[in-house]
């Protein structure tokens, strides 16, 4: 019997500078059976078995978009514990925040992506799955962890 199961995922926050403004890139989701029709962040994925946070990000990041990060340039942004709706224990979503990688970003998963885009972080768009925005919140205030969709008993 299984007695302990951590799903988790890894996420990546892709930043640029741009006239003095930061701005970060964003995938349209389809075809998933998740928030298909929303924004998401531009790669994400599923740790796999025996596999890093940190080599999930670089992996997914080649995978999703076409870009090499090396492991030094991604920053810790925050652990979102997340509670879903068909899952009692819920997720682990590690956020991670780079600015510099090797090759332009492209949509490599044309199936599960309709589009890449970068958005001001000021002007982020109003389809933006809820949890992410708390972690683009978390990222901009040094919040290392929170909870998301918990309720507590009373």
């Amino acid at each position: 019997m299984e007695r302990f199961k951590t799903p988790s995922a890894s996420m990546l926050i892709l930043g640029r500078w741009n006239h003095g403004k930061l701005e970060i890139l964003l995938q349209k989701r389809q075809n998933t059976g998740y928030m298909d029709g929303y924004y998401d962040f531009a790669a994400s994925g599923h740790i796999e078995k025996n596999e890093s946070a940190k080599t999930a990000m670089i992996r997914e990041a080649k995978e999703e978009l076409g870009i090499e990060i090396a492991e030094e340039e991604l920053q810790f942004s925050s652990i979102v514990h997340k509670k879903l709706v068909s899952d009692e224990s819920g997720y682990f979503n590690f956020y991670f925040y780079a600015e510099k990688y090797q090759g332009i970003p492209c949509v490599n998963e044309p199936e599960k992506c309709s589009e890449i885009k970068w958005f001001a972080i000021d002007a982020l768009p109003e389809n933006l799955i809820d949890d992410r925005k708390q972690a683009i919140e978390n990222h901009l205030n040094s919040i290392y962890y929170n909870e998301y969709g918990f309720t507590k008993e009373k």
